[in-house]
């Protein structure tokens, strides 16, 4: 237990008010400009309202080429449906996990007129050899899911990837190998703890969305994104009042990054190139 070593926070910024697709309220807790990234996570955005009006125009038909979207629903429901012929319906406590490789072109529309939508979407970054792959998609209910009691102390939704927690291994149904990514929804009970193992060389971060975290002897905020110090290792502590956070980590691909909108390529040739095959009709042949 003495080798550990516990990842601390290294930076913090708070997310960002934005508006995306057809006039959608929402949060960037990632991605805000290029100096608030985490290779190989591009991108974060948070939506949590009650009002159908923050959020029922929804994302229409849109194109994306160069990285993998993953959207983890916590309340309400999603119609995605592209190009390729995929129709996924998002639900309660599931996930989609789209890659658009060298071209897609998708609508994710809410099937509700009321009601809570809250969720997420992260956009996880493709290494140049795969950017030009067939896109796919995968959907996953949320009892396909590993969702691990922590008793006491709380519960841990594993998204991506594998965690090994007091002996016990958990795999999530989605693993991409490039970029090794972590993603977990991370509940703690009031004054709830947890030791996570995080692998070394990943880079991690933590968004705090309900209450309160201290990770190590540092507290975390309400709607605050901490991009973690390297280390084998993550102890949380909730405050009185319990916090729930997601984690993300994954292996940097230590690659050049250039993103238009929707398309995150690696050259500003390669940009131009994406443009005209959208605007060509390539993206669909």
């Amino acid at each position: 237990m003495s080798n550990q070593q516990y990842r601390a926070i290294h930076q913090i910024f708070p997310a960002m008010a934005t508006q995306d697709g057809a006039g959608v309220s929402l949060k960037r807790a990632l991605g805000q400009s290029d100096s608030q990234r985490m290779d190989p996570y591009l991108m974060m955005d948070v939506f949590f309202s009650d009002d159908p009006q923050d959020y029922i125009a929804g994302f229409p038909d849109h194109p994306h080429r160069g990285f993998e979207t993953i959207t983890y629903m916590l309340e309400g429901n999603m119609l995605h449906e592209d190009h390729v012929g995929h129709r996924g319906e998002l639900k309660t406590g599931g996930i989609q996990w789209m890659t658009a490789g060298r071209g897609i072109i998708h609508s994710e529309m809410p099937q509700q007129v009321d009601g809570e939508m809250r969720g997420f979407q992260i956009w996880l970054n493709l290494p140049a050899v795969d950017k030009m792959k067939d896109p796919s998609y995968q959907n996953f209910d949320a009892e396909q899911l590993p969702d691990i009691s922590l008793l006491e102390e709380g519960q841990i939704i594993l998204i991506a990837g594998s965690l090994t927690l007091d002996g016990d291994t958990y795999t999530s149904p989605v693993q991409a190998h490039a970029t090794q990514p972590l993603i977990a929804d991370i509940r703690l009970e009031p004054n709830g703890e947890v030791h996570i193992p995080v692998p070394a060389g990943l880079n991690a971060l933590l968004y705090l969305f309900e209450g309160e975290i201290q990770v190590g002897n540092e507290a975390l905020q309400f709607d605050q994104t901490a991009i973690l110090t390297d280390g084998d290792m993550l102890h949380l502590k909730a405050d009185i009042l319990g916090g729930r956070a997601m984690l993300l980590a994954g292996k940097p691909l230590n690659e050049p990054v250039v993103q238009y909108g929707p398309f995150v390529m690696n050259t500003i040739d390669e940009i131009k190139q994406a443009i005209n095959d959208y605007n060509s009709g390539k993206f669909t042949v």
